[in-house]
């Protein structure tokens, strides 16, 4: 399949200079890469899309090891193969679920590609789980921060365990001072779009917010307020100051998602899913978010809490403005508190007006659908259902995910009383299903 013809069907206009780069020299070098660029330049796309034009589609083994620090990496990143619709079967292997089920959907879905985290994959590997001598290939993405989190000894593990690697491709936004031994490089060709003199995009305004009080709560609301239905996220340092703000925000109004550590897989990634699906326009979370998360068009970044690190702040900022966007980055400061040093460029004051109108209701709204993949039930079954059964125009109508035995579809939020309404008791595809909110 050419690149032409998968960059439309995942909406990309061109490739950046980057992702131009790192393409010609997956394909036409025999070297191994390490690719330096910002977050959200796209280091996913440049390195699965000519990685896909070398797998064997008629090969029903594992052909590719992408390790990732963290689930939601992984299940991101096999989204955006997904899309790709090259063909390429892919797996997400990660803690937080039994890996007998893992190891059961290895065997049905027979993956060309694994994303995996260290650990899990080690955990399938000394089991025997799946056949290692096709994976010629080997990706770490985040490389900087599977060394900061203390991987090295996984990650030597799942080196040594892939003898048949012939490439390796190592991706970060910022520059590891030492790349370890274990990754075994060879003849190696490094892409440094990093901007020493930029610390983050250029397209983000830096403000300055007073808050009167040590407690932020009163200022983070009125804040949100003020910047009405945009898309938001509220970075602090704690999970238990995560809890405290998100109880708070929500008995003001607001419709959030809360997103830390401490919550289990599920909850964990139905919040993310409300977030990027617009279903909620405030995602209130600790730094685990400001990584490894490509939800596209959020507008502002808000630190309740100051970022503990320069790495902290550039990986906080990153998650706005990504690829030609604009965006916002807003410093709560209490009593005492300053913008940190090591922030470079202009600050200007937030001044927060006087009048204020209630939080803003997000513009989407999540319906869940009982029925998904195992009833045979597409996206396109869905949008059917909705438009003659629930009286939906397709522009009302967001992003649809169809599991193997449910689907989730965002849709306009002011329609969801009708669509109730309108789809109870109907069928789709001749079956009867649940139609219902998701709170």
């Amino acid at each position: 399949m050419d690149v032409r013809t998968i960059l439309d069907k995942i909406g990309v206009e061109n490739l950046n200079a980057m992702q131009e780069e790192a393409m010609d020299a997956v394909l036409h070098s025999d070297q191994d890469l390490v690719v330096l660029s910002p977050t959200g330049s796209g280091k996913t796309l440049a390195y699965l899309l000519p990685i896909v034009q070398r797998l064997d589609p008629q090969t029903s083994k594992v052909q590719a090891v992408i390790l990732v620090p963290g689930r939601e990496l992984a299940l991101q990143s096999a989204t955006v193969l997904k899309d790709m619709r090259t063909g390429i079967r892919s797996l997400s292997l990660y803690g937080g679920r039994p890996t007998m089920d893992e190891h059961r959907m290895l065997k049905e879905v027979m993956p060309q590609v694994v994303f995996a985290t260290p650990g899990r994959l080690n955990d399938h590997l000394n089991k025997g789980n799946f056949d290692v001598d096709q994976v010629k290939w080997l990706v770490i993405d985040e490389f900087d921060k599977c060394l900061a989190m203390g991987f090295q000894d996984e990650m030597s593990e799942v080196v040594s365990q892939l003898p048949s690697v012939k490439r390796r491709i190592l991706l970060s936004a910022t520059d590891a001072e030492e790349i370890p031994q274990f990754v075994s490089l060879g003849r190696t060709r490094r892409i440094n779009y990093l901007d020493e003199t930029e610390q983050v995009s250029s397209r983000v305004i830096i403000y300055k917010v007073k808050s009167p009080d040590k407690d932020k709560l009163e200022t983070v609301s009125k804040l949100l307020r003020s910047v009405g239905e945009e898309s938001s996220v509220v970075f602090l340092n704690y999970r238990e100051s995560v809890e405290r703000t998100a109880d708070y925000l929500r008995h003001q109004g607001f419709t959030i998602s809360m997103f830390h550590g401490g919550l289990d897989q599920k909850l964990r990634e139905d919040a993310l899913y409300r977030f990027s699906n617009g279903s909620a326009n405030v995602l209130v979370c600790t730094d685990l978010a400001s990584r490894g998360l490509d939800i596209p068009d959020i507008e502002n970044i808000i630190h309740y809490h100051l970022p503990e690190t320069e790495d902290g702040y550039v990986h906080r900022v990153g998650r706005t403005a990504r690829w030609d966007k604009t965006g916002k980055t807003f410093f709560i400061l209490g009593p005492g508190e300053n913008v940190p040093g090591y922030v470079k460029g202009d600050q200007d004051l937030y001044e927060l007006p006087q009048q204020l109108p209630p939080p803003a209701l997000p513009k989407m709204t999540t319906l869940y659908i009982g029925k998904g993949k195992k009833d045979k039930i597409s996206k396109g079954d869905i949008v059917g259902f909705l438009c003659k059964k629930g009286g939906l125009q397709p522009d009302e109508i967001g992003r649809i995910d169809v599991k193997e035995r449910y689907s989730y579809v965002a849709i306009a939020r002011q329609r969801l009383s009708i669509v109730l309404k309108l789809s109870r008791g109907e069928k789709i595809k001749g079956v009867k299903t649940i139609v219902e909110a998701v709170k």
